[in-house]
């Protein structure tokens, strides 16, 4: 088994967002000992690193990881990127409402570098409640035998921090596919409205919106669920993209129609192409933990573009050994901001602004495509 001490150490500090308890070159070393494995080990990543003016040496003593060519993420919907350490590992799929489907694969070790990253950042929200068993409402995809949807295998993942009495799908299964039940999903928040228990949500904002607006327009009682009661939504609006609802319209009609305060109803970014959690504070803003770093890129040129700017979010982490995407861009169109949040947080944060068009992204992918070869 290959070992990455310095990654692995950094997947694990206990505090997500002190950058103080860092211990300092950690983070260097950690992307250097991975970027330095993808370099001898997965097929063309070495080509893809001197075609973007690198080589192995280079990374040994790098400082400046936005110089780390970055993989598009959609660039996943169309080949398979793998390590040597994928030929057992577990492979998840993105929801790819547009036809196609980003495949990733997380080995042991990368899946529990993220898992350990959400845990950590559970605890420091206090989150994690194994004492309180509550009920769960998941705006997502009931299981199926051999699920490989990213997201429900987050929902699932989810479920651990607070013990289980009784769980709610509102994508339920059909023998054919799934089917959104939203007259289940209210029949379920009624009933445990009526038991007592804290409520935890976790899911799609848009079937969340669409279950707010059915109560509405049928005139049903607001709902008073339990304090304690939790929303953590994620893996944005997709299809519905057009009519997304800013976050706080939504944070507010989840107050005033489930009785859950502002600051209990948070969103959570990830993606199946990188796994670090961005979870929003209790001001609402995505911090970046200490397990990754974050730029944003010019659309036209992958230029690092300054804080307060727009740009395309771009990540890297050394927590993924599985496949060469410790540094990814994605479509998202975010800015960056500085370390100057009320919530304590001394990490910086940024706002996402939604989808970036494709011309760009498309330039990067075939880029891409000539020098790392599907494995």
């Amino acid at each position: 088994m290959i070992h990455f001490p310095h990654a692995d150490a950094l997947c694990a500090l206990p505090h997500p967002y002190d950058p103080d308890s860092v211990p300092s070159g950690l983070f260097d070393r950690a992307m250097a000992e991975l970027s330095l494995f993808h370099c001898h080990h997965t097929p063309g990543y070495e080509a893809w690193l001197n075609a973007n003016d690198l080589d192995a040496a280079d990374l040994e003593h790098m400082t400046d990881w936005s110089r780390l060519p970055p993989i598009y993420a959609n660039y996943f919907k169309q080949r398979l990127l793998l390590s040597p350490t994928a030929a057992d590992a577990l492979e998840l799929t993105s929801s790819g409402t547009s036809g196609q489907k980003s495949r990733m694969r997380y080995d042991e070790r990368s899946m529990a570098a993220a898992q350990g990253m959400v845990a950590r950042i559970f605890e420091h929200y206090g989150w994690s409640t194994p004492d309180t068993p509550c009920n769960y409402l998941l705006l997502g995809h009931e299981p199926e035998p051999d699920n490989r949807l990213g997201t429900a295998y987050t929902d699932q993942f989810l479920c651990r921090f607070a013990p289980v009495n009784r769980v709610a799908y509102a994508l339920r299964r059909t023998g054919t596919g799934h089917e959104f039940d939203v007259f289940g999903v209210i029949r379920a928040l009624q009933a445990f409205a009526g038991q007592g228990l804290p409520v935890r949500i976790i899911g799609f904002p848009a079937l969340l919106w669409h279950v707010l607006e059915r109560m509405r327009e049928t005139g049903l009682a607001d709902l008073e669920l339990a304090p304690g009661s939790l929303v953590f939504l994620g893996g944005g609006w997709k299809k519905q993209a057009a009519q997304e609802i800013p976050r706080h319209q939504v944070y507010e009609r989840i107050t005033r129609q489930l009785g859950i305060a502002p600051h209990r109803c948070r969103d959570g970014y990830g993606a199946v192409e990188h796994a670090v959690p961005y979870v929003e504070c209790e001001h609402h803003r995505f911090h970046v933990p200490v397990y990754s770093k974050v730029f944003v890129r010019h659309p036209s040129d992958f230029s690092v573009q300054p804080l307060g700017e727009a740009g395309l979010l771009s990540f890297v982490s050394p927590y993924i050994s599985s496949s060469p995407a410790h540094a990814v861009v994605m479509s998202d169109l975010a800015t960056l901001h500085g370390a100057d949040c009320e919530c304590g947080s001394s990490t910086q944060w940024f706002e996402l602004h939604g989808r970036a068009g494709t011309s760009a992204s498309r330039s990067c992918a075939m880029a891409a495509a000539e020098l790392i070869k599907e494995n």
